[in-house]
């Protein structure tokens, strides 16, 4: 059974992020979502009951959007805070050892936009991610992205169809990896 940990702060005005949940939520039997925004919205994050939830699971799905070439702070806090020595790391600290953890992103500006500074640019902006996961001995698993979902550029049933298309993705990578 998956877990999407949920970084996005205001998830009620997103069309992508909230299409890529409520698809998901439909389509993916046994899904813990757990929203760290609504559940913590000041920013005091359970340790123990996050932790708690990281070790009901074998697939951790990271869903948010990008926030100037970056993760929402309340998901930088929710590493910091939940990923402990002994837990996480250590010579204890094994907890999440062979977990898989597949990140799901969102991006406003469309891919040529990233693409034209670096073909590279998300392997470079993921890294902290993806040596977050390896240092905790996890597999780390190849990011999924949707560019082009800024309600400044695109309409909202454009967006939607992009995220649900997204979302497809995301079920045929959890079906893979879910086991």
């Amino acid at each position: 059974m998956p877990l999407i940990i949920l970084g996005h702060p205001n998830i009620q005005q997103s069309t992508a992020n909230k299409t890529i949940v409520e698809t998901l939520q439909n389509k993916v039997k046994d899904l813990e979502v757990r929203n760290i925004h609504q559940l913590y919205p000041n920013y005091q994050i359970n340790v123990p009951e996050e932790q708690a939830a990281l070790l009901r699971h074998e697939l951790i799905i990271l869903q948010y959007p990008m926030y100037w070439f970056n993760m929402p702070a309340i998901l930088k806090l929710w590493f910091d805070e939940v990923f402990t020595y002994q837990f996480a790391y250590g010579s204890k600290g094994d907890k999440l050892k062979d977990k898989k953890l597949l990140t799901s992103l969102t991006i406003g500006q469309v891919e040529k936009n990233y693409s034209d500074y670096d073909a590279n640019i998300i392997d470079h902006l993921h890294q902290p991610v993806k040596l977050s996961a390896l240092y905790s001995q996890m597999q780390y698993l190849t990011p999924v992205v949707l560019y082009g979902v800024s309600p400044v550029t695109a309409e909202p049933h454009e967006i939607k169809t992009k995220a649900i298309h997204h979302s497809e993705k995301l079920v045929q990578m959890i079906e893979k990896y879910n086991q």
